[in-house]
This record gives structure tokens, sequence and C-alpha cells, in this order.
């Protein structure tokens, strides 16, 4: 039998539930299994939770649906553990290094306790000091092992269930399971005390909680606010069958309601209902309030008296009257111009129009990327829509001659922006931009993340001084609805890059549905249009941006490069579109296609590609062509942009750090043999889960046709799906 039992649910914490479950891996004390607990098959979580499974054999994950809710999967975790004491940890929290071992020796001083309290650390998510709230009350409590009796103030129900661990036989013996719905840490909390007979604490930071930016899901809005009450009640009742003593249940009574009344008292989390709550918790307080309680002071003792009294609109004038000093008039944003102000204010004003259409792409660069390739999907299986797209006045030439636009700034963008239902953008719109109640915005993203991206460049300092303000960047984050991914990475990833309540879609992007859907002839005409020689090979130079450099400089001679690796082959030079300034650089073997408006077209182009760390490795991976990646300043890339993964332990095929060994690997042809093509298999195993060629379709269907997420086509498999054709066999003598 393990000494512990750790038991994680993992529903909605994919981001940091990895971060979890090596927490718990990594302690010193190895004496354990660790049960996480998955709620969907196929998941995000679930995924990881399996590669966790393979590599260590104390992982033994179990299933509960997600109906059940955190109560059910705890339970069904319990159920399944072995150990001689559990331990509750949520995919929010980690084990601090040592914790094991510090539990371990606290239970070998106290023996067989019934319930062992340790401190835990509550972490803001972005900035401020962290809190040990348990501390004060732990400190409180006898040194040794006590009856609960010997500390009123431990009820149990001011602490979460993973401040803690349970011998699991005493759980077992006395029936106790964490009761369903919400605020279900009040309920098992407050049972455990109970029915516990020795207790003790450990003054020592166990368990490090981190903070959601967007809250916990119990602040929301809802009814579910009820299911505090059902807590509340269960646990007095208990009280009061089992007898507890009045000097046990006033501490006991005063907490529940502390945690009844902040909810009574706040505007915002009973939106419905609050009368019914009151009247409810009225008569809780009246069947349950120990005689000769002592009523606290101040305005939380006037509460208590009107809520004894059924005073309810009394009480909500205190309410109001007490939050009248903090309420503040919501701005009215400001776009450039008095007249232009007024006309946004009065558009603002005006219903939305359900059949409009909004699209942006990098800034207003032009016509490009997920947002076009949505577009146009739109306009083929959602032709009632009247779709605008967003431009720069100097991008307005690389719009379809068919296709309406809007110039940024101009009182017509403004006009769609006030009154469209629909908001796409693999950006953001300018925060000026409301986000009206019944609008929906889409995050298309723009690329797979290799380097840091939102809070997390936080703290890389020469990455963090361009991006400006990271409160301005979540708040425009706060906007959107959905958030599409094109791999289970980019899903974690940006959970931990953009924490807020938008839903994501792993439908995959779909600028790359042409990498499956375009033919040979295609593939001839763009190569005619950039000016590819025929019989020739077409190496596609793609490096990132360095937020480091002041411009574009390439760090390859590719003229001397041209001369080692012989005549059949041009390269084709694509710079990061932060340098694209419509001019030409390169001549002869050199095809400067910067400027080019279609990054997949220069893909397509392509018989090979030559990158760094860019994210179009990504996506030119789905053409499953040979990629080699160039990495002469990895080590300073990664210490000042910061990245997710270790490319170079897991490339997309050959690596060369120096221009000698690039050449060389171009020369030999070692960049597509059975190694290259190993690592390239592996690497669109990983990445290219979800591009099959009918990622718009999926796109347009759910979010700008309403269709439920169970009449969405599915992703086709990796091994069925062929992709566009390559113009040449790169294989040399």
């Amino acid at each position: 039998m393990p000494r512990f039992s750790i038991i994680v649910p993992s529903h909605g914490v994919a981001g940091r539930l990895s971060q979890a479950l090596d927490s718990v891996l990594t302690q010193s004390f190895g004496d354990f299994e660790l049960i996480p607990v998955c709620d969907t098959p196929g998941s995000l979580a679930a995924g990881l939770v399996a590669g966790f499974a393979e590599r260590d054999c104390r992982v033994a994950p179990v299933q509960s649906p997600p109906t059940a809710g955190l109560a059910g999967a705890r339970n069904a975790g319990g159920r399944a553990a072995t150990g001689e004491w559990l331990l509750f940890l949520d995919g929010d929290d980690v084990l601090l290094p040592g914790a094991l071992t510090a539990l371990d020796a606290r239970l070998r001083e106290t023996g067989d306790v019934d319930v062992l309290y340790f401190e835990h650390e509550r972490t803001p998510w972005w900035v401020g000091e962290p809190a040990n709230p348990a501390a004060p009350l732990l400190a409180r409590a006898p040194d040794g092992v006590f009856a609960p009796g010997q500390a009123p103030e431990l009820t149990g129900v001011q602490l979460p269930a993973w401040s803690a661990v349970y011998r699991r036989a005493f759980l077992a013996e006395r029936h106790l399971a964490f009761p369903d719905g919400h605020f279900t840490d009040i309920g098992f909390g407050g049972l455990v005390v109970l029915a516990a007979e020795r207790m003790a604490v450990l003054r020592q930071v166990v368990v490090r909680h981190l903070l959601r930016r967007q809250g916990s899901r119990l602040g929301l809005p809802g009814e579910h606010h009820f299911d505090l009450l059902d807590q509340a009640e269960l646990v007095l009742r208990r009280a009061a069958e089992r007898g507890l003593s009045e000097g046990r249940r006033g501490p006991l009574f005063e907490q529940l309601f502390a945690a009844v009344l902040k909810t009574a008292a706040h505007p915002r989390r009973l939106p419905h209902g609050r009368r019914a709550f009151f009247r409810r918790a009225s008569r809780l307080h009246r069947r349950h309030c120990p005689a000769g309680f002592r009523l606290p002071g101040g305005s939380l003792g006037v509460q208590h008296r009107l809520l004894a009294n059924g005073a309810y609109s009394a009480f909500r004038a205190l309410r109001v009257a007490n939050q009248a000093a903090a309420k503040a008039a919501s701005g009215v944003p400001r776009p450039r111009g008095l007249r232009t102000r007024l006309r946004y204010r009065f558009q603002l004003r005006r219903p939305l129009d359900p059949n409009l259409a909004v699209y942006c792409a990098y800034w207003g660069r032009g016509y490009t990327c997920n947002p076009a390739a949505i577009h146009a999907k739109a306009r083929e299986l959602a032709p009632h829509l009247r779709s605008v797209f967003l431009v720069e006045a100097d991008q307005a030439h690389t719009v379809p001659p068919d296709v309406e636009y809007a110039v940024i700034g101009s009182r017509a963008y403004w006009d769609v922006l006030a009154r469209a239902t629909y908001l796409v953008n693999n950006a953001n719109f300018a925060d000026a931009v409301v986000k009206r109640e019944g609008s929906v915005h889409l995050s298309t993203q723009h690329g797979t993340p290799l380097k840091k991206m939102g809070a997390d460049q936080a703290t890389y300092p020469v990455v963090a001084a361009a991006t400006g303000s990271i409160a301005k960047l979540l708040a425009r984050v706060d906007r959107w609805d959905y958030n599409l991914t094109s791999n289970r990475h980019s899903t974690e990833m940006w959970e931990r890059a953009y924490p807020a309540a938008h839903e994501t879609l792993e439908y995959g992007y779909p600028r790359n549905d042409v990498y499956y859907t375009a033919t040979a002839d295609d593939v001839a005409r763009v190569r005619r249009e950039l000016g590819v020689p025929d019989g020739r090979k077409a190496l596609l130079y793609a490096p990132t941006h360095r937020d480091h450099a002041t411009g574009f400089e390439s760090a390859l001679d590719l003229e001397a490069l041209c001369e080692e690796i012989g005549d059949e082959y041009v390269v084709l030079l694509r710079a990061h579109y932060f340098y694209d300034r419509g001019g030409a650089r390169g001549s002869g073997r050199i095809i400067d296609v910067t400027g080019h408006r279609s990054t997949e077209d220069v893909c397509l182009a392509a018989d090979a590609l030559i990158t760094d760390y860019s994210s179009i490795m990504f996506d030119y991976a789905n053409l499953d062509r040979p990629i080699v990646v160039y990495a002469d300043d990895w080590d300073v890339y990664q210490e000042l942009r910061g990245v997710y993964f270790d490319l170079m332990e897991a490339p997309p095929g050959r690596v060369a750090r120096t221009p000698g060994e690039l050449a060389a690997v171009l020369r030999d042809g070692s960049y597509e043999d059975e190694g290259a093509r190993a690592l390239r298999a592996a690497f669109r195993e990983r990445f290219c889960q979800f591009d099959d060629g009918r990622a718009a379709e999926r796109v347009v269907r759910r979010v700008l046709l309403g269709e439920p997420p169970e009449a969405i086509e599915p992703v086709i498999p990796l091994a069925d799906r062929l992709p566009a054709p390559a113009a040449t066999t790169l294989v040399r003598n």
C-alpha cells in the first residue's frame, strides 16, 4: 500500500495540468500513487495524462463524466485510491519541493490522526504578494494531536480540500464523500471535522495555489450559488444530529453564514433570484442559529439581524448604500476625432446587425491568413452574411475586387465595428472597440507558439517592452468568445498565455486548408508567378523576427550558400512580415518573396524549407516536405525570447548550427534521409493534429452558422490525409 494517494481532477485546467503532475512526480519522497481524473476521453487533459502514465508507473488515471463535476471527480479518484492517506490536489495547484517528505515526517510524529491540516499559499496570477490564509487559523490550534473540541475555530469549512491529508480508512469507515454540487469543499470540510476524533496540523506551506486571472468559477454569476445553501444546510443539520456543543456550533454557524452573507450582498453573483436566496437563507439562519450566539460587530452584524428577521428590502438598501461609493461609471471608448467618437457612440446604441461579419488580419496588413480563409468559406456556406475586411489604407490593393473592405480609422470602419455581430481577427482589435452583448469575437491566432506569448512574455524584458501593457493585452483577450488552435500544444500554451473565459476550438488553421486542397497545377502556377525557373529546386528561407534586432539582416550569406549547394537550387527569401516594405531584395538565384501576399502560396512553391525558429515550420510540416532548422543563435534566442519547448530536442528535420553544416546537409542529401523523415513524422504527429483541409468549414459552421459542436465533422486522421504535391523530388545522386 502506498503512503499517499494524490488525486488530481483535470477539468478546465489543461494549461496548468502538466505543472501540477510534474510537481508530484518530482518529489523526493516517492512512495505514492498519482491519480489524475479525466472527464472526456480524447481531450487535451486526457492526452497529457496518458503521456505521464506511459512514462511513470505510479500514474494511474481514472475517468469521471463531466456531469459529475468536481465532487464526482474527487470521489472517483478516492474510490480508486489504495494509499494510506488521501491528498486532493487541483489542477491549479502544485506541491512544493519536499512537501511529501514533510507530511510523512509529521504523520510519523502524530500517528493515525483522522486528518492533518497544513498551510497553503495563494499566488496571484500576475502581480501581488502571495497569501497564506490558513496560517492564522492553524496557529491557534494545539501543537500535538487534539480533538476537534479543543480547536472550535477549526471547523473545516474555511479551508479548501487541498489544504489537508485524510486517512483513507477514516473516510471509508464514516462513509464520507464530497457532496454533489458547487461549494463541495465547504460541505466536505464541515462533515470531516464533525466526524473526526483526532486531528493535527502542520504549520508549513505544502501546496501553492495559482489563482486564475478570471477568478474562481464559484464567483461567476448564476443559480449555482443556491448550492452554497445546500452545503451549509447539510453541515448544520449533521451538527444538530450529532448534538454538537454550543461552543463548537457558534464558530461553525458564524463561518458558514459569513459565506452566505457575502453571496447575498454581492450584486453580480445572483442576477436572478436574490430575494429567493435571501428568504431561504433567512429560514436556515432562524432554524440553526445557536442559543446565545453573539453577533459580529459592524455591518456584518447588521446583516445578520436583517437576515434573521427576513427583512429583504432593508438588506437590499444596505447593500446598495455600501456599494454606492465603490461604483464607477464605465468609460466610453474614444476613437480619434470628436465627430468619429460621437458617431461611434451613436452606432453603439443601435442594435447589432445579425448578418454583419468583420474581419481583420495582422493589424490591417491586407486580405490574408486565417481571417481571409474563413471569409472565403463564409461566402460559400453563409452567403447571407455581409462580410467586411478591415485594412490599412496602403494595403487596400491586396483586397480582391469583389470583397468589401473598410479602411482602418475611417467612419465606415467604426460603423461596422459598432454593429457587427461577428468579429474575426488573427491578432486583436483596437483597445477602443467595445465588446457588445450578443456579439461573437473569434481569435484565429496566426501560428503555433514556439516562442513565449501573451502573459508568458512578462519575464523577458526585451519582448515585454515591445509588447507594452500586459494588462491592456489581456483586456483585449477578454473580448474573445472563441480561440482557434491547430494542435494540442497550442491549446495548452494559449490557455497559459491568454487566461480568459473563451472557448477553445480545436479545428485547425483555415489558412492551412490549401496544403491539402491545392493541385499540381496550383503549385505550378504559383511557381511561375514567383519566377521560379523550370527544373530548379526552390528552397524557402524564412527566418523569424529577433526582438533584440532593429531591422532585418539575413543571418546567412545566401549568395555563398547558393554557390556551395549547386546550380540546381534557387532560394526564396521570405523575411518576417515586420520587415515587409514592399521592395525587393536579392537577385539572380535569390528571389525575394517577402512582399508576396500569401505565405501559403510561397510554401506550396517551395520544395524544402530552411528556417530558424519561425512558426512557419509548423504550417509547412503539413506538406510533408523536408525542413532544415538553421539554429546559429538558439541559446541567445531562447534566453532573450523564451520558448515553450526545446526545438533542438524535437526538431522537424536536420539541424545545422553553421553555414558550413547547412550547406553540407543540402549537398549530401541528409536533410531528406531516413533519419530526417523520422524526425519530420514525429513533428507532424505532434503539431499537425487538426489541419486537414476542412478547418475553414468547421469554423464557419460552428461560429457563423451556430451549429452545435456535435454536428461538426471530425478531423481527418493524419494518416488519411494527402498533402499537395511538390513540384520536384528532392533526392540527390
